[in-house]
């Protein structure tokens, strides 16, 4: 009876052994997935990477701009400074991916928003000009902003997507279970642009 007695507690015990490894091998695997859609390849801190690099670029542009629009219409003061301290501001709002909040997100999408503002009355101001707009050296820049606007709109849109399985993911049972356990938090989305989020027109 002892022997009969020992082997079923080894049973049992094998069997506890095996349901907590598959558990624990379960809840690693779900953890993972998690890592992989916040941190890896497709994850949304690896798109907030491109977002960042297409608003840098944009903002990389703008003093050649503002200098050649200031040769043919540097009365212009005003709106000039505007964009230059506009540029100022966004350069100034870079966010670490891990702290993606959606208050420290509105408030880059609000800077980058009044640069975008007054790139759009930077253009007004150009079209005034008949000599500035047959420049090659305005021509090439405003060709060059024009696709930048372009890539930072799908940039931002690959973002949005990755943020939004991933948020899915961690929302869902069980997932929302681990993510708790874990730290894993909700990530921010770009909202829909309206009024000052809007990317200038840069067509001629």
């Amino acid at each position: 009876m002892k022997n009969k007695g020992c082997i079923v507690a080894v049973a049992v015990a094998v069997g506890l052994l095996v349901i907590a490894l598959a558990v624990g091998g379960w809840f690693v695997g779900k953890y993972n997935t998690m890592v992989e859609l916040r941190s890896g390849t497709a994850g949304y801190e690896k798109t907030w990477a491109d977002v960042e690099s297409q608003y840098q670029r944009r903002a990389d542009l703008i003093p050649n701009l503002v200098a050649t629009v200031k040769g043919y219409a540097a009365h212009e003061e005003k709106t000039l400074t505007e964009v230059v301290e506009a540029r100022a501001k966004a350069t100034q709002a870079n966010i670490d991916a891990s702290s993606l909040t959606p208050e420290a997100l509105e408030k880059f999408q609000a800077a980058q928003g009044q640069l975008s503002q007054a790139l759009g009355r930077l253009m007004v101001v150009a079209e005034r000009y008949p000599d500035l707009k047959a420049n090659t050296n305005f021509l090439e820049l405003q060709s060059q902003l024009e696709g930048t606007e372009n890539r930072i709109a799908v940039a931002r849109q690959r973002f949005n997507e990755a943020a939004s399985k991933y948020n899915a993911y961690i929302m869902k049972f069980p997932g929302n279970i681990i993510a708790g356990i874990t730290g894993f938090k909700e990530a921010a989305l770009f909202k829909a642009d309206q009024g000052a989020s809007e990317a200038p027109k840069v067509e001629f």
